[in-house]
């Protein structure tokens, strides 16, 4: 192969190149594109593999003169009859030395599916005919970004990389019988990814799809923090109030259901009545002490004196007698009388609200409560093993905004809490993880923001708490959002990987452009000009920063916009205002 040009300029950060004439330019024009890549020798029989970031042409006097700037991103170190590839800069050239055009033949070493670079997810954009494949261990153990406006053909890549660890192919799903150890569970907030696990036919496709109907998230397994997100209202003056009898009585209301357990906490996990934690702030809220000589405790309409609150106020509302000064009958109100009556207004409407029923009132198939035994069952529901799938999908559509993101930090939690112990107990004997698990956050923007807004308080300290920790315990992040300078900057921080599909809006595209190494400068700068499916791919699991075509998945998800000026041009079309007003109600077909 002739060369092309040779080296003008070098350093670590930039490369360029003087191209010989017009007619090499010509001839090779289609090889020269911002974005694509040289080889440039370097005297040892080593190359130095460089990305074209800018193109400049002058003509003086009809005497045309190319150059190239490039960005050095890594080296072919001569190893006998072959190459190796190292990232970085090990390979420097000088003034003078020859530059090349990348062949396929060079392509084909980097990018072939050989050892650990052996999970597939597309072909290289600007030659179709190379695959383009991934250290699958390095991409999937660390944190993963998925970024790109609608449109861009996230969704897809979602979908398809997903589709390709499971095993489902264009031909169906290619693991029954044989299914494979992958774990993932997506947090879907609209409804789109369990289409794309629909697999028809007699190979079929376990999934455990959960919706707002089908999930059940006993509010017992909460913590501290998200019992005191759902039930308190921390900007009220009181609220420190509202906290420390909450507290007294959730504690109180364990040990009194769970006396096996020696040392039941604030946030341990096991079963109390939050009906019966309102009859004891009630109670609280409503106590009268009697003060005639010998009395000084709670007092009751017939006289009866508590001698327990703990063990009294739990059962039901009770009568007290009414404050009096008199010496016959004096007595005077507790010392928190009045002052939940708005905190106690707040939890009886949070329990009367249908709409939290998954949270509040979740129920087994036999229509029993869930008790502390019963945890096995909801943590092998929440991680696929229920149904033995491998991929788990939260269906976040029917969850109220309002508890979207106690439902999203009490998810994500418990599923940091298993990987944690179960490391540690595989450890303990000497092994490794054996069940490590992807939790893909769809729109993380929508519950993980960068703001520091109270609402989001719970989620965002679960979510970042995985991305910070969650790698030594087996467990990683794949964030995916259409703003991702919206989203908590401590999350993007932590990943490693970078799948970044078309941004138009101009501070995504500087924010993502931050994150990323400086040697992907040059084709970061094509990030609002990306085809759909196109994406530039940079990180630990990528042999260089590629401009890689994702493939749609089959089946797709449902995430595809309506084609709005072709359906406008059909007949004109009725709705079924009854069934969709029926759907809205949950009211049943039947009806």
């Amino acid at each position: 192969m002739s060369s092309i040009g040779s080296v003008m300029v070098s350093s670590p950060s930039q490369i360029t190149v003087q191209i010989d004439s017009l007619e090499v330019f010509e001839s090779n024009k289609s090889e020269l594109q911002v974005g694509k890549y040289i080889k440039i020798e370097d005297g040892n029989h080593n190359f130095a593999i460089a990305i074209v970031k800018n193109i400049a042409g002058k003509n003086d006097d009809d005497n045309w003169v190319f150059t190239i700037d490039a960005t050095p991103i890594g080296a072919l170190i001569a190893n006998g009859s072959s190459y190796e590839f190292k990232k970085g800069t090990p390979v420097l050239p000088v003034p003078t030395e020859p530059v090349y055009i990348m062949d396929s033949s060079t392509l084909d070493i980097l990018f072939s599916n050989d050892g650990a670079f052996n999970f597939n997810i597309g072909t290289l954009s600007n030659n179709v005919a190379v695959n383009f494949n991934l250290h699958g261990n390095r991409f999937f153990s660390k944190h993963i970004g998925i970024v790109g406006s609608t449109g861009s053909g996230k969704s897809c890549a979602v979908s398809r990389i997903l589709q390709n660890v499971v095993g489902i192919t264009p031909d169906g799903y290619a693991l029954h019988g044989q299914q494979n150890n992958s774990h993932i569970v997506i947090f879907d907030l609209h409804s789109e990814y369990a289409a794309a696990f629909d697999i028809p036919g007699e190979k079929n496709f376990t999934l455990n799809n959960l919706t707002v109907d089908a999930l059940q998230l006993p509010y017992w397994l909460m913590n501290s923090e998200e019992l005191e997100s759902m039930f308190i209202e921390s900007s009220e003056s009181n609220s420190h109030n509202q906290m420390a009898i909450f507290k007294r009585a959730v504690i109180a209301n364990k040990k009194k259901h769970n006396p096996l357990l020696l040392d039941a906490t604030y946030d341990t996990p096991c079963y109390f009545s939050i009906s019966e934690v309102v009859n004891y702030i009630d109670n609280i809220d409503r106590e009268v002490i009697g003060r005639k000589e010998g009395e000084g405790k709670p007092k009751l309409v017939d006289g009866t004196l508590i001698e327990n609150q703990d063990e009294s106020y739990f059962e039901a509302r009770l009568t007290f007698v009414v404050s009096s000064t008199a010496a016959a009958t004096k007595a005077t109100n507790g010392p928190f009388h009045g002052e939940f009556n708005r905190f106690i207004s707040r939890l009886e409407t949070r329990l009367s609200d249908d709409r939290l029923r998954f949270l509040l009132k979740p129920t087994k198939p036999d229509g029993e409560r869930f008790c502390t035994n019963d945890f096995n069952l909801l943590l092998q529901q929440f991680i696929g093993y229920s149904n033995k799938s491998n991929v788990t999908i939260f269906d976040l559509s029917g969850v109220p905004f309002e508890v979207l993101s106690v439902t999203v930090s009490l998810l994500s939690r418990i599923i940091f809490d298993f990987s944690f112990h179960n490391s540690k107990l595989k450890h303990a004997e000497g092994e490794e993880n054996d069940v490590p698990i992807l939790l893909v956050c769809e729109e993380a923007h929508n519950y993980v923001p960068a703001s520091d807004s109270a609402m989001y308080k719970a989620s965002r300290k679960s979510i970042e708490r995985i991305a910070k920790e969650g790698r030594k315990y087996g467990l990683s992040l794949m964030v995916v959002s259409q703003r991702p300078s919206e989203v908590s900057p401590t999350i993007f921080s932590q990943c490693s990987n970078f799948i970044a599909l078309r941004l138009t809006n101009k501070a995504d595209q500087n924010y993502i452009k931050g994150l990323l190494p400086e040697n992907t400068s040059s084709a970061s700068e094509m990030l609002p000009s990306l085809g759909q499916g196109e994406a530039l791919v940079v990180g630990d699991a990528s042999i260089m920063p590629s401009l890689v075509q994702l493939p749609r998945p089959i089946p797709e998800p449902k995430s595809a916009s309506v084609d709005v000026h072709t359906v406008w041009n059909e007949n004109w079309n009725e709705p079924n205002f009854v069934n969709v007003i029926k759907r809205w109600r949950k009211e049943s077909s039947e009806d």
